[in-house]
């Protein structure tokens, strides 16, 4: 947290700084310290007096339960965020982390939106979060706060990309709403705690919202406006885009027919969107489950490798047959709550475990096919 509260000392230097002192936190803030002459003065005054208050004030909320802070070297760290440009150092999360392991559609829009258009997001919204995706937005006013309304009046959670500290709520209307995103999805920030709302910190965010999701689905947009810049920005990212088609007549269709001009995919109903992305998904899951799988086997000194077979049958009679809290479940296995996020969400495209509201999940006495997938 030292080095990201440095003044000048930005996402892509701490990155490096971890690289160079070969993935650890203390090595690279020694190496940062030893060759801080050709930083300014403020990030030198910084580093040789920090304001100690502050970090024990970022501990202090770091201990409190649903805080969290995922470094880039961490194994939890949203493997989808590693490959975007400018990737974040670490993130600040407020409420359940591993939402941020699940697949996910970014639902962006109008800030001033129509009547229509929040209509239009809180149903694709409540749909998308139905068939199984977070829905992951901006917490703004207009589409971003339909959406996540939408996800949570399905008993889903949703994740809300902010360009604030997570410990702030811009706007201030959206305290209630962030409250309950919080309670059963994530409030999630590359800034510090306590940094205040800024005029570049909102579009800077727009890579971070994009680069969590499989998709971005833009429901209304201006000729220009910041869904705009997440849907380029998506797309550079090479991830699906997703855009609403409207009437000739409204502003707040351009930018919207503009990105299906561009190559976005039109779409008119959300089973369109989870027949594209469902696959990708699956593949998302599977990667996670190796990845996260492989690298807890290779650090367990107690237990000898099993199958995946063995592994799920495992956690499903760890689960038993009642509803059961991920907390819950990493005590019964010993198992984190990343390497469980990817092994349910395996289990869940099998149909045979299903997510419930307040982070928990059940066994399927028999297997299902899972929500719309």
């Amino acid at each position: 947290m030292l080095l990201l509260r440095t003044p000048g000392f930005g996402a892509a230097m701490v990155r490096e700084a971890v690289a160079r002192a070969d993935g650890t936190a203390c090595g690279a803030l020694r190496l940062v310290r030893e060759r801080c002459d050709g930083l300014d003065a403020a990030a030198q005054a910084w580093l040789r007096r920090p304001d100690e208050k502050r970090l024990e004030d970022d501990l202090c909320w770091l201990s409190e339960p649903q805080h969290a802070f995922v470094r880039c070297t961490d194994l939890d760290f949203p493997p989808l965020l590693q490959g975007i440009d400018q990737p974040p150092a670490a993130l600040f999360v407020m409420g359940d982390a591993s939402a941020l392991l699940r697949p996910q559609v970014a639902v962006v829009g109008a800030r001033q939106a129509s009547m229509s258009g929040r209509l239009h997001a809180r149903g694709f919204a409540g749909e998308l979060a139905r068939a199984g995706f977070v829905i992951t937005s901006g917490l703004a006013d207009g589409v971003d706060g339909a959406a996540h309304e939408a996800a949570l009046d399905a008993g889903q959670p949703t994740v809300a990309v902010v360009g604030t500290g997570v410990d702030r709520v811009y706007p201030s209307k959206h305290r209630g709403l962030a409250r309950r995103i919080a309670a059963s999805g994530a409030l999630v920030s590359e800034y510090p705690l306590d940094t205040p709302g800024k005029a570049d910190h909102f579009p800077r965010r727009n890579r971070i919202l994009s680069g969590l999701a499989l998709g971005t689905l833009v429901v209304e947009a201006g000729l220009p406006s910041g869904s705009l810049i997440s849907a380029r920005l998506a797309a550079e990212q090479g991830r699906e885009v997703f855009a609403l088609p409207g009437s000739i007549h409204n502003p707040l269709a351009r930018g919207c027919h503009q990105l299906i001009r561009d190559g976005a995919r039109l779409v008119e109903c959300a089973s369109e969107i989870v027949e594209v992305l469902a696959p990708l998904a699956a593949d998302m899951g599977a990667e996670l489950a190796r990845r996260l799988g492989s690298s807890h086997d290779a650090s367990a000194d107690t237990h000898e490798a099993t199958t995946a077979s063995s592994v799920d049958t495992e956690l499903l009679e760890a689960m038993g047959y009642d509803p059961i809290l991920m907390d819950e479940l990493a005590e019964r296995t010993g198992q984190s709550a990343g390497t469980l996020t990817s092994r349910l969400l395996m289990l869940e495209l099998d149909g045979r475990v299903e997510s419930l509201p307040g982070n928990r999940y059940v066994r399927l006495k028999s297997p299902a096919t899972r929500r719309g997938w």
